[in-house]
């Protein structure tokens, strides 16, 4: 079995490259990459690519018992509807507290903001979520990544290679 793991947390309305160039980018360094969704089965992104998440988010484990090595949060519309659900802020949080680098782009960095992440740190996000970010006290950064600590925040889809570059940085790839 494989012992490297990620968990991507998605929903619908998805930003499209935002969750596939990152599953894609870990599968091909050998990594079982997990798909967490509101509920299992099919989700489709704001532009009709649809991925089969294998999980519902009430059904993954802790970070450490699962041995996952990374979160990943992709953008669009998703977060929004994400951010709503106890047990996806518990996710952010168990990783958060696993020590496991989290990375978030363009709207993902909303789910650490409501899990109480994020203040006080360094990160970036798309454009419309920036008064968010500095209204829960942290201190953004206009780049295209940002990597405090654990964290890795991009922007937007333009920012996909700094992105999944500083990505697997964090996993020594």
């Amino acid at each position: 079995m494989n012992d490297k793991k990620a968990l991507i947390v998605s929903a619908d309305n998805f930003e499209d490259t935002e969750l596939l160039v990152p599953l894609y980018r870990l599968q091909e360094a050998g990594y079982h990459v997990d798909l967490a969704a509101p509920s299992k089965g099919k989700i489709t992104g704001k532009h009709g690519y649809s991925v089969e998440a294998n999980l519902g988010v009430e059904d993954v484990e802790s970070a450490g018992s699962c041995g996952y090595s990374l979160l990943v949060l992709p953008g669009g519309k998703a977060p929004a509807a994400l951010r709503v659900i106890p047990k996806v802020l518990d996710i952010a949080r168990d990783f958060a507290s696993s020590g496991a680098p989290i990375a978030a782009i363009c709207h993902g960095p909303q789910i650490l903001i409501s899990a109480g992440l994020l203040q006080g740190r360094r990160a970036t996000c798309y454009s419309s979520v920036v008064p968010e970010l500095k209204e829960a006290g942290v201190n953004y950064e206009d780049k295209e990544v940002v990597v405090d600590g654990q964290f890795v925040t991009s922007r937007s889809p333009e920012d996909l290679p700094a992105f999944d570059r500083e990505m697997m940085k964090k996993l020594g790839a």
